[in-house]
């Protein structure tokens, strides 16, 4: 699904305009990334949380020539979907 097909969705599922949907996801988004750059975890209860986690420096390899690369370390964004969702994804467990 494309920026904009979600866009339509969300517009067409609350009845708000395309533009108030996009400027609404824009702030979600934005929000979610403001946060966890400041270490912060951002939860959705029934749906899961947003968090960073630490990449350490490491050595890789240029996959046509074989050579040794370094790797610098970063920040990743990590989502973990909580059990609400997985069982919605994956039906319910009895």
């Amino acid at each position: 699904m494309t920026k904009a097909e979600m866009i339509d969705a969300v517009s067409t599922a609350s009845g708000v305009s395309k533009a108030d949907a996009e400027r609404t996801l824009g702030a979600f988004f934005d929000f979610v990334v403001t946060e966890t750059k400041k270490g912060e975890k951002v939860a959705w209860a029934g749906f899961g949380s947003f968090s960073t986690t630490q990449r350490a420096a490491r050595e890789g390899r240029n996959p046509q020539t074989g050579e040794p690369v370094q790797i610098k370390a970063s920040t990743a964004m990590k989502f973990t979907a909580s059990s609400t969702l997985k069982q919605a994804l994956n039906g319910k467990k009895k």
